[in-house]
């Protein structure tokens, strides 16, 4: 009977924490530890089975987890000045300093992207690290079923008249470090759990890859602390066809080619890849940031080439030379291939000398701005980021912590901060989860 009681002490002991993190991604571990430099009792709970499974998967394995180049004019947001603050107080060249003392190896590939050189293993290794030696607590297979405030019971209870009750657990209600603000209630296996603490840093991600554990827990948990949503959908995701761009796609899946991709005033110069659902890669997962169901997608197959002149330059000195032949010269074989069969059939045999000059015109224009409609995007499934999220309105950008709800911290994805492809999205992560652990 003694020895039940004591047990039943010591769990209710490890159940109170000064910082519970929801959700054990790149934001919440970095969060996690940084909490825990500074004596705080931290304590992770992850959904999934394992922790960073996006860092893991992400860069194909590699893992680009920070550029060079950090502006605040590459993320997306309602409001593009939100990021400043964190992105300030926590450098890509603090998490480069962070990784070049663990003894990371890493390489840069182009427009300032920094990669693991062997692995995304070896970075989440030193996050792991960094958590064992600051003491934080890591629990996976937690499925978080609420966020309770005592905050919130108290002025419930006292604007019923029960004052005495409110009372009871007015010292609840404030920054007493005996007397935890809220409590995390979550499922562990077959157990119904609750871990009480000062401080809730909501860092449960997203919608994008679900399979990894997203989830849209932490927007139900913003709303249900009043936070606002901006509305959200799929970002950096592939586009799919359903018009006869989609048989195109086809005959040329695997097929990549450097192109300049336009929505509206957004464009970005990199590879396209055709893929048997439609359109991906560096260029069009860009863009897709940038796109509305119905919008109209410009595509410049030849970025470096004014192509009408060529093609009448090329008339003149290549005379003899076919349409295809000319244009093999700046694109793929196949690529040329399949657009004659659609833009040039009636003229695939003549040499140039006998093309009109207009044709060619219109053949270069349509070169330099090919205009497609995307049917959908490829949704969640393969998206790698989610676009929108809480309302940066309802949170400091100084602290990460919600205006009106003391100890109440959302940070990475679940925020309406969106980096573009590159290693940003890691950098707001390491930015995002540092301010708040400093804070909370």
């Amino acid at each position: 009977m003694t020895i039940e009681k004591n047990k039943t002490k010591r769990l209710a002991q490890r159940a109170v924490f000064d910082v519970v993190v929801l959700g054990g991604g790149a934001a919440g571990l970095f969060a996690a530890f940084t909490a825990a430099q500074r004596g705080r009792r931290v304590l992770v709970l992850e959904r999934a089975n394992k922790i960073g499974k996006k860092i893991l998967m992400s860069g194909g394995g590699r893992c680009n987890f920070t550029n060079l180049y950090i502006e605040a004019q590459n993320f997306l947001s309602a409001n593009q000045h939100f990021c400043k603050s964190a992105l300030n107080q926590y450098t890509q060249w603090d998490f480069i300093d962070l990784m070049q003392r663990h003894g990371l190896e890493y390489e840069e590939r182009k427009h300032g992207q920094l990669f693991c050189l062997h692995s995304a293993k070896d970075l989440l290794a030193i996050l792991e690290e960094e958590c064992a030696l600051t003491g934080v607590t890591i629990r996976t297979r937690c499925d978080v079923s609420g966020v309770d405030s005592s905050l919130e019971r108290s002025e419930s209870l006292e604007s019923e008249g029960s004052r005495e009750a409110a009372s009871s657990t007015a010292s609840l209600s404030h920054a007493d470090a005996n007397h935890p603000r809220y409590t995390v209630r979550c499922v562990e296996g077959e157990e119904v759990t609750s871990y009480r603490c000062e401080s809730v840093i909501v860092a449960t991600g997203a919608l994008s890859v679900p399979t990894l554990g997203g989830s849209d827990r932490g927007y139900h948990l913003a709303q249900e602390y009043g936070l606002p949503l901006i509305d959200r959908s799929a970002g950096l995701v592939p586009f799919m066809f359903s018009d006869v761009t989609l048989a195109l796609c086809n005959a040329l899946s695997g097929c990549s080619v450097s192109v300049e991709a336009r929505c509206g005033s957004a464009s970005f110069s990199e590879d396209m890849l055709f893929t048997h659902r439609g359109l991906s890669g560096p260029a069009i997962l860009q863009i897709s940031n940038y796109w509305q169901p119905g919008a109209t997608l410009v595509i410049d197959l030849l970025p470096a080439l004014d192509a009408e002149t060529y093609l009448i330059e090329q008339k003149h000195d290549n005379s003899k030379q076919k349409i295809r032949s000319v244009l093999t010269q700046h694109l793929p074989k196949a690529l040329v291939a399949e657009l004659e069969k659609l833009w040039w059939p009636e003229i695939a045999e003549r040499p140039l000398a006998e093309c009109n000059d207009s044709v060619l015109r219109g053949l270069g224009q349509r070169l330099n701005a090919w205009q497609l409609k995307p049917s959908a995007t490829e949704g969640y499934r393969t998206a790698e980021v989610t676009l929108g999220g809480v309302a940066t309105s309802a949170i400091s950008s100084k602290t990460m912590e919600a205006i009106d709800h003391p100890g109440l911290y959302f940070i990475g994805e679940v925020v309406d901060v969106t980096g573009h492809l590159g290693g940003f999205n890691f950098q707001w992560a390491w930015s995002s989860g540092f301010v708040a652990g400093v804070n909370a």
